[in-house]
């Protein structure tokens, strides 16, 4: 049985600043979540604080990591999810999100859109 008084942890979002799309992204989502206890780890200027992740530097670099409010990692699609659950507004994304077919289409896309725009920036030199 899980202890309802148990804090949470806070929500860790793993971005890539080198990335100009992405780091777009992440500062609007941070402006969004200002009130939200998230913390933001940049891997481009730490890169060691990927460690925690237990993936390789490139992957991150590629797709959005989020340690969630339980320690789980999510990737991708899924760490959007994550996100959206804890900002205010912005929880109706994560509940369409989630389900079933909406989810497999938002994977599917976002993967594909992250792999070619990590081949853009290691094309621009970004890393």
């Amino acid at each position: 049985m899980k202890d309802e008084n148990a804090t949470k942890d806070t929500v860790k979002v793993f971005y890539n600043s080198a990335c100009p799309i992405c780091n777009a992204g992440v500062g609007y989502q941070k402006q969004r979540m200002k009130t939200c206890d998230i913390e933001w780890t940049d891997v481009h200027v730490d890169e060691k604080s990927t460690t925690e992740l237990d993936a390789e530097l490139d992957f991150i670099r590629e797709r959005l990591h989020v340690k969630d409010t339980e320690g789980n990692i999510q990737v991708g699609i899924d760490a959007f999810i994550a996100l959206w659950e804890e900002s205010p507004g912005e929880r109706w994304k994560a509940e369409m999100v989630k389900t079933p077919f909406l989810h497999y289409m938002a994977d599917t896309t976002y993967n594909v859109f992250a792999r070619q725009l990590y081949r853009w920036n290691k094309f621009k030199g970004h890393w």
